[in-house]
């Protein structure tokens, strides 16, 4: 397969983002031009990837003349913490790791967004590379710079309210670590996909919607050249947004369209008793599934409101059932509650909600304090009694 490379240019640092196959195998070989005078290589990595593909990443790194510091983390919002930071950060100091040393993230969206924090705060910062081996982490956690935790506050769990900004230096999406990846993480990394599909008419990529929703058969076949081209194409449009608001100061747009859904998933994502399919043993939701949930409450709220066709918001509900996502789930809250996690966001200013909804195919837009009834109609589309 042949490597295709994104470029992302931010204000802080530049960096590309190579996608392939096979890539993993060869880290050592791929880290070393970027590696200048470190030593070793504090690999934190899920704890669940199968042990084959750590050895080979450690051997690899390895041969490079590196030394692997490898470091588990089991993925999970809880573990999502300042506690895993902190013992992280003591497996940096216990290894004497020094600032010319490097961080890598091997894993999905929490593992890249814990170790990109521990990589930002060690000794005031060390270089981290991003490895993300679920689609999620590799069309969108995996690039930008957004790293942190979620914070424990009154019983409630924050999401990502501590962090930071820190830009990888490399990032290597192989996508024949999707091998192994459970269907439902598969699936749940393909709302992103829809999100920037949704977006990217906005950021010069006019056709993305139509290809992805064309390609729905072989991505979820897994078709090794259509995910690398699904990967680079949505790695680019999240380049795009990043080179132009990298810290997310444009509160008209830019990178705050990024949260197209979020805010409506960030308010039911941590909530225990919700499963994609109403069984009690796939309880919590997983993020890309709140996501889901999350466009088409934004869908039915820009209806409301008036800035979408109906018919437009069908074909998102569409393709996220063909994607296999769930657009409605049981044992909602009562809507206050939900109303009350929403204004919570870290993305509202001033006490004031914002929501990124969908204005036509491949546009969106901020809207600041929307009409109430609309966002419960939002809400209510997505509940089942």
């Amino acid at each position: 397969m042949k490597e295709r490379m994104v470029r992302v240019e931010a204000a802080s640092k530049s960096y590309d983002v190579i996608v392939g196959a096979g890539l993993l195998a060869r880290l050592g070989v791929l880290v070393r031009p970027v590696a200048g005078r470190a030593r070793k290589v504090l690999v934190i990595h899920d704890a669940d990837l199968p042990p084959a593909l750590v050895s080979s990443c450690s051997l690899s790194l390895t041969e490079a003349e590196l030394v692997p510091v490898l470091e588990p983390l089991k993925a999970s919002e809880s573990n999502k913490s300042l506690a895993q930071v902190e013992r992280l950060l003591g497996r940096a100091a216990s290894a004497k790791l020094d600032r010319r040393d490097i961080v890598v993230a091997l894993g999905g969206g929490i593992v890249g967004d814990v170790a990109g924090f521990v990589a930002a705060t060690f000794k005031r910062g060390l270089r981290v590379i991003q490895c993300p081996t679920t689609l999620l982490a590799m069309v969108d956690a995996s690039v930008g710079g957004k790293t942190g935790v979620n914070l424990l506050h009154e019983g409630n769990l924050l999401k990502n309210y501590v962090g930071s900004f820190h830009q990888p230096e490399l990032v290597i999406a192989s996508v024949d670590a999707l091998d192994s990846l459970p269907a439902r993480q598969f699936r749940a990394g393909l709302a992103e996909c829809i999100k920037h599909a949704m977006i990217s008419a906005d950021w010069g990529n006019l056709d993305l919607w139509d290809w992805t929703s064309g390609a729905i058969g072989p991505i979820l076949g897994r078709v090794p050249e259509t995910l690398a081209e699904l990967v680079a194409r949505n790695v680019a449009v999240k380049a795009a947004v990043v080179g132009s608001d990298e810290r997310e100061l444009d509160e008209s747009g830019g990178r705050a369209l990024l949260n197209l859904g979020h805010t409506f998933a960030h308010a039911i994502e941590t909530l225990p008793q919700l499963s994609p399919d109403g069984d009690p043993a796939h309880a919590p939701l997983l993020h890309g599934e709140a996501v889901a949930l999350g466009l088409r409450a934004a869908c039915s709220t820009a209806v409301a409101l008036g800035l979408l066709d109906d018919a437009e918001a069908v074909c998102v509900r569409n393709l996220l059932e063909e994607a296999g996502l769930p657009v409605e789930v049981r044992q909602l809250p009562p809507v206050d509650r939900i109303l009350d996690r929403m204004a919570s966001d870290k993305k509202s200013l001033a006490g004031s909600m914002r929501l990124v909804l969908p204005t036509g195919r491949g546009k969106a837009r901020v809207v600041r304090s929307p009409e109430p009834k609309a966002v419960i109609r939002g809400i209510e589309s997505i509940s089942v009694h």
